[in-house]
């Protein structure tokens, strides 16, 4: 039988250890609470925070479509709605007219079309536009520093020789292909190619080594 030492206490004795007794159980009780909803809040965070990134994380790609190939932006290797260089005001225009390579994938042997090269107050600006094309599908389109005839365009063309081989040291242009197999863009940079800019090579995105078509410009 156990034994209660506040009963043993003189009256007001008693009063004072029962009252003392009643505020340590509180307070034990409140502490208890305050740890649970401490813990309780720290998980809670920490899961908030994680989902909070992933929810911020593809909200930022799915609110970003210019995220693309590469890490690349769209706009950087073309705008389909942009003016085509053959129509920029005031500035020095070539063009060049496709032609079949022998490393084009099957599939590929009606593929027709042209491109342009413009050089005026703001930059560079190169429009491709053909057509054969298989509908759906994503196209690439480089510029190149040596002519069709010396291996189908040799190495792209690039600002700074031996820098990235990426925009804005080098001109990309991607494209898809509409229903009809049609696929047309331009894209602007800032630089001027100069004649050293000799050519344009399409291929299709997932197959780069296979080049479809190269058009000399005519300088």
């Amino acid at each position: 039988m156990s034994h209660d030492p506040i009963s043993s206490l003189p009256g007001r004795d008693k009063a004072s250890a029962a009252r003392m007794h009643h505020r340590c159980a509180r307070l034990t009780v409140a502490s208890v609470v305050l740890a649970a909803t401490a813990a309780l809040l720290t998980g809670c965070g920490g899961d908030s925070t994680d989902n909070a990134s992933a929810r911020t994380g593809a909200s930022a790609s799915d609110a970003d479509p210019s995220q693309s190939m590469d890490g690349m932006s769209d706009m950087a290797m073309g705008d389909p709605s942009a003016t085509p260089a053959d129509r920029i005001p005031g500035a020095e225009v070539v063009k060049g007219t496709f032609a079949l390579l022998d490393t084009r994938p099957p599939g590929m042997d009606d593929v027709k079309g042209a491109a342009w090269l413009a050089q005026g107050s703001k930059g560079t600006t190169v429009t491709v536009s053909l057509t054969g094309l298989k509908p759906g599908d994503a196209y690439m389109a480089h510029l190149h520093a040596q002519q069709c005839s010396a291996d189908n365009g040799g190495e792209h063309f690039q600002f700074d020789k031996g820098g990235a081989t990426t925009p804005p040291n080098e001109v990309h242009l991607m494209f898809k292909a509409d229903k009809s197999g049609m696929g047309k863009t331009t894209v602007n940079n800032p630089r001027k190619t100069g004649q050293d800019a000799l050519a344009v090579v399409v291929h299709p995105r997932k197959a780069m080594d296979n080049r479809i078509a190269c058009a000399d410009f005519d300088y």
